[in-house]
C-alpha cells in the first residue's frame, strides 16, 4: 500500500502557504502563491484547492496518496462545520470552507483557527513532540494562542477557546484598551505591539533611554536596549515578561499542561525574556502544578501552521 501523506494549509493574508507532511509530522515539500484578496472570496477558495493540487503534482506523489487537507485560517469560524463566519484579514464572511475544498478536490478536509493550528503544529512535530499536553503562546502583533490537551485542540463550545491574548490579566488602574474593545488584555503588554506601545509611551514623557534616539522603534530594538543596560528598556520587558508568566500560573492550575512553548519574533530575545517568565511563573503557581513543567522556544519557525494545519487531518 502506498505511503499516506497529509496536506496542511496556511491562509495568510498576502500569502498561502501549503506543506506536505508523512504521518510522523516530517515536511517533506513546501509550495507557496498569492492569496489574492483584492479578488474576492471565490478566488481565495480557488487559489486554495489549486495550491493543495500543485504540491502533490511537484513532489513524487500522487493525489491518491493523500489522506486528507488541513487548513489554517485567521478570523472567526465554527470549527465543527468548517465554517467561516468571518476573517478581516481576508475579506471572508458567511463561507463554507469546508464544503467548497471537499467538492473541489474530493478528500477529507478539516479546518481550524491558524492559532490553533500552529499550536497543534509544535506539540505534535516541534518543540513539544511527545508531549500530550501544551500551551502554546505566538507573541508577535498580538498574542495568538493554542491548548493542545491529550495530543487534541481544544476548541470550546463557541471555537473561542485559546484567545490566550485576551485574557483580562493587566489591573484597571493600569490597563488599555485592546484592538478587541476590552480591557486590559495580555497582548496590549506582552506583545511586540505592546512593547513598541510601552516605548513610545516612555520616550514621550521623557524618560531617559537610548530609544529616545531610534527613530522607528522596534519590539527587537527594545530588547536589545534592556541588554545592553538600559533601565526604561529592561522595566518594559520585565513588564511583558511577568504578565506572561502570570498568565501561564493561572493556566498551570486550570489545564496542567506540561509544556509551555513560546514562538513569535518576541520569542527570539531568548533566555534574556524566558528566565524573567520562569521566575513569574513559579512564583505564582503552585509547587505540584510546576513540577516537571517546562517553558521552551518553538521550534518550527512559519512551518507551524502548515505542520499543524496537516496534522488536522490526524489529531484534529
Amino acid at each position: 500500500m502506498s505511503e499516506k501523506i497529509y496536506v496542511g494549509v496556511d491562509v495568510g493574508g498576502t500569502t498561502i502557504k501549503v506543506g506536505l507532511c508523512d504521518a510522523e509530522g516530517q515536511l517533506l515539500h513546501t509550495y507557496e502563491g498569492a492569496t489574492e484578496t483584492d479578488k474576492g472570496t471565490d478566488a481565495i477558495l480557488h487559489n486554495i484547492a489549486r495550491y493543495a493540487r500543485n504540491i502533490v503534482e511537484q513532489s513524487n506523489y500522487d493525489w491518491e496518496q493523500v489522506d486528507g487537507v488541513g487548513v489554517g485560517i485567521a478570523g472567526f469560524l465554527d470549527i465543527s462545520k468548517g465554517y467561516v463566519k468571518y476573517s478581516a484579514n481576508l475579506y471572508i464572511e458567511n463561507t463554507d470552507l469546508k464544503g467548497f475544498l471537499e467538492r473541489e478536490l474530493g478528500k477529507t478536509i478539516k479546518v481550524n483557527n491558524d492559532a490553533n493550528v500552529a499550536a497543534l503544529g509544535e506539540a505534535w512535530a516541534g518543540a513539544g513532540r511527545g508531549v500530550a499536553h501544551c500551551v502554546c503562546y505566538t507573541l508577535g502583533t498580538g498574542v495568538g494562542g493554542g491548548i493542545i490537551i491529550d495530543g487534541k485542540i481544544v476548541e470550546g463550545f463557541n471555537s473561542m477557546a485559546g484567545e490566550l491574548g485576551h485574557i483580562a490579566i493587566v489591573p484597571d488602574l493600569e490597563a488599555i484598551q485592546c484592538g478587541c474593545g476590552k480591557m486590559g488584555c495580555l497582548e496590549t503588554v506582552s506583545s511586540a505591539t505592546g512593547i513598541i506601545r510601552m516605548a513610545k509611551d516612555a520616550v514621550a514623557r521623557g524618560d531617559r533611554t537610548t530609544l529616545a534616539q531610534v527613530e522607528n522603534i522596534m519590539a527587537k530594538d527594545v530588547v536589545d536596549a534592556a541588554k545592553a543596560g538600559d533601565e526604561v528598556a529592561a522595566r518594559i520587558v520585565s513588564r511583558a515578561a511577568y504578565y506572561l508568566g502570570k498568565s501561564m500560573a493561572m493556566l498551570s492550575i486550570v489545564l496542567n499542561p506540561q509544556y509551555f512553548i513560546i514562538g513569535g519574533g518576541v520569542s527570539k530575545a531568548g533566555d534574556f525574556l524566558f528566565n524573567q517568565i520562569r521566575e513569574v511563573f513559579e512564583k505564582y503557581t503552585q509547587d505540584q502544578a510546576k513540577e516537571g513543567v517546562k517553558i521552551v522556544p518553538a521550534t518550527l519557525g512559519n512551518d507551524a501552521g502548515v505542520v499543524g494545519a496537516a496534522g488536522l487531518i490526524l489529531r484534529g
